[in-house]
C-alpha cells in the first residue's frame, strides 16, 4: 500500500493511493499515526490524485533523525574515519517537503548538495529493542533527499544549521515495509541532476543497517509511530567533486528508490 499527505481545511489529511490511481482518504495525520496498521481504505469516496495538495504525511511532533557517514564510500569521500557508532542529527518538521516543491539556495551559499537516502518510518512504539524487533516496527519506508547547505553545515562541528534549509527534505509517498522487503538484501538508490546520475549506491552497502539503527536509537528514547529515521547517503555528493558540483538555479534533482518510489526537486536560487 502507498500512502501520501494532503491538505485539506486546513490541516494534513492521510490518504492511501488505490490501484486505479485515485486516493482514498484516512483522516487527519495525528488520527492516522495512533495506529497506521489499521487506517485500511474502505469502500466510500475517493478524491482525484492531480486535484490534491501534497504534503508530507508526517505529525508534526515526529522526530526526523538523520545518519550521516552510514555507507563506507561516503566515508571515504570526507574524509572520515570509519565510526563506531551510528552518527545521528536532528531535522525538523519544518524542513520536509514533497516532489515538486521547489527548494530555494540561500544567499551566502554557492549551491544546495545532494544526499539521496532511504527513509524508515516507524509504525509502532520502541524501546529498548533488538535489531529484529526493531526491523519489524517500520512501518514504509520513503525516498529522500537530504539536501545540504555545505557552507553552513560546516561552520561548526554541529551539522543541524546547513540540514535544515527550508523545503530542503523532500519524501517521496510512503511504500508499506511488506511491500518494499527487508533493505539489507539490497535496493539500488539513484540520484540524477538534470537527468545525469551522479549517485548510484545500495541498501545492502550500509554500515549500520536499518535494524540496528533502529535498535540503536531506541535504547536513549521511545521511537514513536510516524518517526522519520533517515538512513544515509551512498558515494558522489557533489561537494566531494573536483572541482565541487553544487546544485543552482534551474537545476532539477531527484532520488530513485527501487521498489519505493523517487521525489523530484527543482531548485531555484534565492533573492536577498
Amino acid at each position: 500500500m502507498r500512502y501520501l499527505g494532503y491538505r485539506f481545511q486546513g490541516a494534513t489529511h492521510v490518504g492511501a493511493v488505490l490501484d486505479n490511481g485515485r486516493v482514498a482518504p484516512l483522516g487527519e495525520v495525528d488520527r492516522f499515526w495512533q495506529n497506521p496498521y489499521r487506517a485500511l481504505p474502505g469502500i466510500g469516496e475517493t478524491l482525484e490524485y492531480a486535484d490534491l495538495e501534497l504534503a508530507p504525511p508526517v505529525p508534526a511532533g515526529a522526530r526526523v533523525l538523520c545518519v550521516g557517514l552510514n555507507y563506507p564510500a561516503h566515508v571515504a569521500e570526507g574524509p572520515f574515519e570509519i565510526p563506531d557508532h551510528p552518527t545521528v542529527f536532528g531535522r525538523w518538521h519544518a524542513s520536509l517537503s514533497v516532489s515538486g516543491v521547489p527548494v530555494a539556495v540561500p544567499p551566502d551559499e554557492a549551491g544546495l548538495d545532494w544526499e539521496g537516502e532511504l527513509v524508515a518510518v516507524v509504525g509502532r512504539p520502541l524501546s529498548q529493542a533488538g535489531p529484529e524487533e526493531a526491523l519489524e516496527a517500520v512501518f514504509a519506508y520513503a525516498a529522500f533527499n537530504d539536501i545540504t547547505a555545505r557552507r553552513a553545515q560546516k561552520l561548526t562541528t554541529q551539522w543541524t544549521l546547513g540540514k535544515n534549509v527550508d523545503h530542503s527534505g523532500p519524501l517521496s509517498p510512503f511504500v508499506t515495509a511488506d511491500e518494499v522487503g527487508d533493505p539489507g538484501r539490497g535496493l539500488r538508490i539513484v540520484t540524477r541532476v538534470n537527468g545525469e546520475i551522479v549517485q548510484d549506491g545500495n541498501t545492502k552497502g550500509m554500515l549500520f543497517d536499518v535494524g540496528r539503527l533502529l535498535s540503536f536509537m531506541s535504547r536513549t528514547f521511545e521511537l514513536r509511530p510516524g518517526d522519520l529515521i533517515a538512513t544515509g547517503t551512498p558515494n558522489g555528493v557533489g561537494y566531494a567533486r573536483t572541482p565541487p558540483w553544487l546544485l543552482d538555479d534551474g537545476d532539477v534533482v531527484e532520488v530513485e528508490i527501487e521498489n519505493v518510489g523517487s521525489v523530484r526537486t527543482p531548485v531555484r536560487r534565492k533573492n536577498g
